[in-house]
């Protein structure tokens, strides 16, 4: 999610990022059905594929009548982020949200220290040209971004459902398009304010739907152990 969001980032502006990252609700809710046991009513599925329906059409419209090259990145990090956050809830349920993001940093650690090991020698230069402020945002997302919002993010997910608390990510648009504001100096046109706003007030209204919880298969029965002598 972080790669494919990242390279994505470096071809259209965040506040076009902030409303395509709006289907990963719907999809962290798909994924939340097939593979965690979660089975939201029609109402709820009926409210998130037409906000997903306003997302498609502002990319749509945004590419001049067709897809941005960038915006495959954004879809490709929406699927495998939906994906880690239907497995991340589920197993935050067992194993709590410190354990999860923990243990998800530990089993990645032998693939990216090689990998940053590469892009360190390979851009050494830059690196060393970079300024504080830059340096500052690489701690914070590193600190805070990639690990303390996951760790209540995962805890949230395993009390209220994947599902449901998924659409706490509808508030992502509105953060974002104010950091591109705030932080990049990105000029915010009506339009998209007006596709952020119809996109939160379509899928909000989902979170007032039903969403139930299916029971865990039964465990096998063990047969019973019938008392008799020991030769």
């Amino acid at each position: 999610f972080p790669l494919f969001s990242s390279l994505a980032m470096r071809e259209v502006p965040a506040s076009h990022g902030a409303i395509v990252i709006g289907l990963l609700p719907l999809a962290t809710a798909v994924f939340a059905a097939w593979f965690g046991r979660e089975r939201p009513s029609p109402a709820f599925w009926l409210s998130a594929v037409a906000g997903s329906a306003l997302v498609v059409g502002f990319a749509v419209w945004q590419g001049a009548g067709g897809l941005q090259h960038a915006d495959w990145y954004l879809f490709a990090a929406v699927v495998l982020g939906a994906l880690g956050y239907a497995e991340g809830g589920k197993l935050s349920r067992e194993l709590g949200g410190l354990e999860t993001i923990s243990w998800a940093l530990v089993v990645s650690l032998p693939v990216l220290v090689p990998v940053v090991a590469w892009l360190t020698l390979r851009d050494l230069p830059s690196i060393a040209a970079a300024s504080p402020r830059a340096w500052g945002g690489m701690a914070y997302v590193s600190v805070f971004s990639m690990f303390v919002g996951f760790l209540f993010w995962y805890a949230g997910l395993a009390k209220g459902g994947v599902a449901r608390v998924g659409q706490i990510q509808l508030l992502q648009p509105f953060l974002t398009l104010a950091g591109g504001a705030l932080i990049l100096a990105e000029p915010l046109d009506v339009p998209t304010i007006a596709f952020a706003v119809a996109v939160i007030a379509v899928v909000a209204l989902g979170r007032r739907a039903a969403v139930q919880q299916s029971a865990p298969a039964p465990a096998p029965e063990t047969p019973p152990i019938l008392p008799g002598r020991i030769h």
